[in-house]
């Protein structure tokens, strides 16, 4: 938990750019069917619980402590979208998607970050579909 309290901190202090664009269900459904990548950064046991929205890139970034292994995490996230590639984030509830769409936006200078705000939760809640997770 105090290496997410970390993070929170650090980009409290840093300034925001636009590029990290906040969403809702209907825009995510949008930029699904346009063909942007969706990654699903919970832990395994999240995605069996719920399901996934289908075609969704499983990329852990906190483990259930909060740790990260940030260079890792990198490299598999780069082989789905590069710097100047548009990309959608969602988490469970999109506390943890923000956190790392800043990240990447501020730190690793991507370009074209969506966070879905309300997670997959709301994505249920509002009847769509979810599949299994396949890994």
């Amino acid at each position: 938990m105090h290496k997410i309290l970390f993070l929170l901190l650090l980009f409290a202090a840093a300034p925001l750019r636009a590029e990290v664009h906040n969403i809702d269900d209907r825009q995510l459904a949008e930029l699904i069917a346009r063909g942007v990548p969706l990654v699903d950064i919970r832990r395994p046991d999240e995605w069996r619980q719920t399901g996934v929205i289908k075609g969704s890139h499983l990329l852990t970034f906190f483990d259930a402590k909060g740790r990260y292994d940030i260079n890792a995490w990198l490299r598999r996230f780069r082989r789905i979208a590069g710097k100047d590639d548009p990309v959608i984030l969602i988490c469970r509830t999109g506390r943890r998607s923000a956190l790392v769409g800043h990240f990447l936006d501020e730190k690793v200078g991507y370009r074209k970050v969506y966070n879905v705000t309300r997670g997959i939760t709301d994505w249920i809640r509002k009847g769509h579909p979810v599949v299994a997770p396949q890994r």
